[in-house]
């Protein structure tokens, strides 16, 4: 079988990632930063897609790719609707039309998949596509209950990587994503703890501002009445509270750093306050690593550690300490959201992996 050209499109705030792989071997990498001026020309985001667009197409011309040789192009997924089954989805005009709105909310993310739709029509390919949304929402009706009919718990986590790693580790086993229950940590500026049942992830902490263990910049769960008495004090601004729960939070708030390496080094010193905190963020991951093996029933193949924070030896040793005797922990350092979304197109292409339709 040809191995398939795939290009892979990952928009951020002030730059475009853009790779070439031909099948999973990434060929071609480039992060092209936008100056702040074309930024500011347009309104909105999706506004900002055409530029983009034309930047990428360019960029291509000005390495000798030649557009017409690629076979698939896929972008990272934004906030769209929740989406209820993991996977790759077509770009259709549904799609579109959410990410163009911003159904959940603006982000650059929202442009992966318009960009990814325009140069696929422009190359004559018959779709673009999307993978694992950080809206991706697997959760049992179970786990959505929050303790008040006002209130109901969401899933938003780093889903992209979270299920590439799953994948990664089923294929080094020999076994499929989906005959295995797995709990998997990624553990970065966000941290999310997700608990995979056979393919699906039927209950994860909502990373982004909502719950879990505090991280380098986000304060995670916090008692609820101190909550409420901050909110009611008159002291601060709704948008000042938001902050200390996302941006100002974590190690930020401790330490006016999210730089995980520096507190280690701090820790690693005889730092007291360094070494109290670090211990406690790992504390927290392995009561949440812990909860998933609950959810589970205690069945569970493996523990994975992955993101920025998995480089650190001793917060591995630390949340490693609590959680081993659970199941085997493995490491997987890093994310790389160019190779993930590579490894979902070449699935699709080799047809191992079926594509959803947005609806």
């Amino acid at each position: 079988m040809k191995k398939p050209l795939i290009l892979v499109i990952n928009p951020g705030s002030t730059s475009t990632k853009i790779a070439i792989f031909e099948k999973e071997e990434k060929k071609f990498v480039e992060n092209i930063k936008h100056e702040a001026e074309d930024l500011a020309r347009f309104s909105s985001i999706p506004e900002q897609h055409n530029f983009r667009k034309d930047v990428i197409v360019n960029k291509l011309k000005e390495k000798n790719i030649d557009i017409f040789s690629i076979d698939m192009v896929i972008g990272r997924g934004g906030l769209t609707k929740p989406i209820t089954v993991g996977g790759v989805y077509a770009v259709n005009d549904l799609m579109i039309k959410h990410l163009k709105e911003g159904f959940n909310g603006q982000h650059a993310s929202n442009l992966g998949g318009l960009i990814a739709d325009s140069i696929a029509r422009k190359i004559g390919l018959k779709e673009a596509y999307i993978a694992d949304p950080v809206v991706l929402d697997e959760m049992t009706e179970l786990a959505r209950v929050a303790g008040h009919p006002l209130f109901y718990r969401k899933s938003i986590f780093h889903a992209l990587n979270q299920k590439s790693i799953a994948r990664t580790y089923a294929n080094k086993i020999g076994k499929k994503y989906h005959e295995l229950n797995l709990i998997v940590a990624h553990m970065g500026g966000g941290i999310s703890v997700g608990a995979h049942e056979k393919g699906r992830v039927i209950d994860v902490n909502q990373a982004l501002d909502g719950e879990g263990p505090f991280t380098p910049e986000r304060s995670g769960t916090l008692p609820m009445n101190q909550i409420v008495e901050i909110c009611y004090s008159g002291k601060y601004t709704k948008e000042e509270v938001d902050k200390m729960v996302t941006g100002k939070g974590g190690y930020v708030a401790y330490f006016g750093t999210n730089d995980a390496y520096e507190i280690e080094k701090k820790a690693l010193a005889g730092d007291e306050k360094a070494i109290l905190l670090e211990e406690a963020m790992a504390y927290q991951i392995a009561k949440y690593i812990g909860e998933s093996a609950a959810v589970l029933k205690g069945e569970v193949e493996a523990i994975l550690l992955t993101g920025g924070l998995a480089y650190g030896k001793p917060i591995v040793e630390k949340i490693s300490k609590y959680v081993s005797w659970i199941a085997p922990i493995f490491v997987y350092p890093g994310e790389d959201e160019m190779s993930a979304l590579a490894m979902n197109a070449n699935l699709v292409y080799e047809g191992e992996m079926s594509v959803h339709q947005y609806e």
